[in-house]
C-alpha cells in the first residue's frame, strides 16, 4: 500500500500572493500543448528558486517496471549532459529519490536521502547515484509524487534548487511557499495528462488518427473506406502504420493506446507533442 506523505505549511497566502497563484495557474490551464505548459511551469518554478526539473508520466508501470522508456513522458530543463548520463542508461531506476516517489503519493524533501543514508539504508547503487547528482549541481530540492487513479499510471517531479541554495535555504522556501508549489505542479500535472504525447515515438498522421477514430467508433474497415472516400486496402494500410507507430500488435490495441496517449478525439485546439 503506497503511503501518504503529509507536508505541514505554515504560512497562509494574502490576497496579493492568490492573485500572483492565480495568474500562474490561469497560464498552465489556458496551455494547447504541453511545451506550452513546461515553458510556463518552469518559468514559474524559478521564481520560487527551483531552476532545473525533470517531470516524467507512465501509464504502463509494472511492479516491474515503469514500461518502455519511448512510452513515457520526460520533460526537463536540466542540462544535456545531465539528462543523457542520468536517463541515457539505467542509473535513473537506482536513485533514491526513484524509489521513494514510486512508493509513496507527496512531497518529499531530499534531506530525506541524507537521512536514509545515514541509517544505512541506501543500497550501493542508491549511493552511487546520489553522488553523481552531487557532483552534477544537484544539492538541494524536493520531489512530488502525484496521486492517480488507475495503478498502472504514475506521474511525478524532482523541483532541483538553483546553484548557491543548500537543502536549509529550501526547506525554508518550503515553509513559506510550499503549499503553493505542490498545488501548481499538481495542476500542471494534471494538465500534462490531458493533452496529447507521442513519447519519443513519431506522432500519427491526421489519416492515421482518422481510421483510428472511425474503428473507435465501431466501424468496420468498409464502413472506414465509404465514409472517408478511399479503399478498403488504403484503409487497411493506415491501420499497419498506425500499429506499427504505436508498436502494437493489433487494431484494438492500437486504438486503446492511441486514446490513453490522448492523440485521439482530441479538442482541434490541442497541440500534439
Amino acid at each position: 500500500m503506497r503511503k501518504r506523505v503529509p507536508v505541514a505549511f505554515v504560512n497562509k497566502p494574502n490576497g496579493r500572493s492568490l492573485r500572483m497563484i492565480n495568474d500562474k495557474l490561469e497560464r498552465i490551464l489556458e496551455a494547447t500543448s504541453i511545451e506550452e505548459v513546461w515553458g510556463a511551469h518552469t518559468a514559474t518554478m524559478e521564481s520560487y528558486g527551483f531552476d532545473r526539473l525533470l517531470y516524467g508520466f507512465t501509464r504502463y508501470r509494472t511492479a516491474r517496471s515503469f514500461g518502455d522508456l519511448q512510452d513515457i513522458l520526460t520533460l526537463s530543463n536540466h542540462p544535456k549532459e545531465y539528462l543523457e548520463r542520468y536517463l541515457g542508461g539505467t542509473l535513473y531506476l537506482h536513485g533514491p529519490m526513484v524509489r521513494w516517489l514510486s512508493q509513496n503519493v507527496g512531497a518529499c524533501s531530499w534531506r530525506w536521502i541524507d537521512e536514509q543514508r545515514a541509517a544505512g539504508k541506501l543500497s550501493e547503487r542508491e549511493i552511487e547515484v546520489h553522488e553523481i547528482n552531487k557532483s552534477m549541481g544537484l544539492v538541494g530540492g524536493y520531489s512530488i509524487s502525484f496521486k492517480d487513479v488507475s495503478d498502472r499510471a504514475k506521474g511525478a517531479i524532482a523541483l532541483t534548487a538553483r546553484p548557491g541554495l543548500s537543502q536549509d535555504d529550501v526547506e525554508e522556501i518550503w515553509k513559506r511557499d510550499g503549499s503553493d508549489i505542490v498545488t501548481i505542479n499538481k495542476v500542471m500535472h494534471l494538465k500534462v495528462t490531458q493533452l496529447p504525447y507521442a513519447g519519443l515515438r513519431r506522432p500519427l498522421t491526421k489519416r492515421q488518427i482518422e481510421v483510428l477514430e472511425w474503428v473507435a467508433d465501431g466501424k468496420t474497415t468498409a464502413d472506414a473506406a465509404t465514409i472517408m472516400g478511399l479503399t478498403n486496402a488504403t484503409i487497411e494500410k493506415h491501420l499497419r502504420l498506425a500499429r506499427d507507430v504505436l508498436d502494437v500488435d493489433t487494431t484494438a490495441q492500437a486504438v486503446m493506446k492511441a486514446a490513453v496517449l490522448n492523440q485521439i478525439f482530441v479538442h482541434h485546439t490541442a497541440k500534439p507533442s
